[in-house]
């Protein structure tokens, strides 16, 4: 299922049809299942893939708590990796793991390297794509001060109303860092709150 609005707004004002074209002709298709991972966090980041079919997320651990933390998705028509550390190879700083049964197109991180490195327009894309990655990083991170849970909540449904029946109240919460208790209560509220 595919989002009618962007859930990952890093795209807004991209084109990136000619890397959709390039894992569709380079990338090995493989077919994931739900729990499967392409990236592991503390290890070398590699894959960069075209989501096909499914649904990933970007996950965190926090050793104090011995939990994970859901920072992220990607839905099928995009992109997945753990940009741009998948194009050196350094250390991924996530788990990027399949929500459901998945098919992807998967590249190296080298490859897409090297076709920003062999053309200046390619290169411009590679720092448009860190900008627009930085900016929705960032406006997620001050919309925790903006906005009370319940406010995010809403502008997420808003904005891909889709998300409810794709995703696990689970990890909507995670993504939302509340509980799915809290969350509950807010979806109930939403719902019930104006015949009361």
């Amino acid at each position: 299922m595919t989002m009618n609005k962007h859930f990952n707004s890093y795209k807004e004002g991209l084109d990136l049809e000619f890397l959709r074209e390039f894992c569709m002709e380079h990338g090995e298709r493989r077919v994931m299942e739900r729990g499967e991972t392409l990236e592991e966090a503390g290890e070398p980041a590699q894959w960069v893939a075209f989501v096909e079919r499914g649904c990933f997320k970007y996950m965190v651990h926090n050793d104090e708590e011995g939990k994970d933390y859901c920072t992220g998705f990607a839905f099928e028509g995009e992109f997945v990796a753990d940009f741009p550390y998948c194009l050196d190879g350094d250390v991924s700083e996530v788990s990027i793991e399949a929500d459901m049964p998945c098919e992807v197109r998967v590249i190296s991180g080298q490859q897409l390297q090297a076709l920003f490195d062999n053309d200046p327009k390619m290169a411009k894309m590679d720092v448009k794509i860190l900008k627009n990655l930085f900016k929705m990083v960032y406006a997620r991170d001050l919309d925790h001060y903006r906005y009370t849970v319940c406010s995010r909540y809403r502008r997420l449904l808003e904005r891909c109303p889709q998300v409810v029946q794709m995703l696990s109240l689970k990890d909507i919460a995670s993504f939302l860092n509340v509980t799915p208790v809290y969350l509950s209560k807010i979806r109930k509220e939403i719902t019930f709150g104006k015949e009361k």
